[in-house]
């Protein structure tokens, strides 16, 4: 099994709750502002992981095994790293839409 087939089984999953947090959001009158929200702090959180991903692959400390791999990498890194990100990027403030509280006049 591939990398970028294991990240299916997440990233898929990630990105539905990700479609239905925008649908809930539009019916709030905020769509626009959850997805700004949420595609900034997808740029800062991939921006931090490749700093991190580079660091801990150039010591040694994570390696992956080059048959399971695309061969497309940002520095050290290769893509399939950053589906981790990716996927908590989008998940967890989806999350926190879809299960908040239902009555903003609270």
């Amino acid at each position: 099994m591939t990398y970028w087939l294991l990240n299916l089984w997440f990233l898929v999953p990630a990105a539905l709750v990700f479609v239905a947090a925008v649908v809930v959001s539009q019916r709030r009158g905020g769509a626009g502002r959850f997805v700004g929200a949420v595609a900034g702090a997808l740029v800062i959180l991939l921006a931090f992981t490749a700093v991190f991903d580079n660091v801990m692959i150039s010591i040694g400390l994570v390696a992956y095994d080059p048959a399971r791999i695309s061969g497309a990498f940002l520095g050290a890194a290769p893509l399939e790293d950053f589906a981790y990100a990716i996927a908590a990027g989008l998940l967890l403030p989806s999350l926190w839409v879809l299960l908040g509280r239902r009555n903003e006049n609270r």
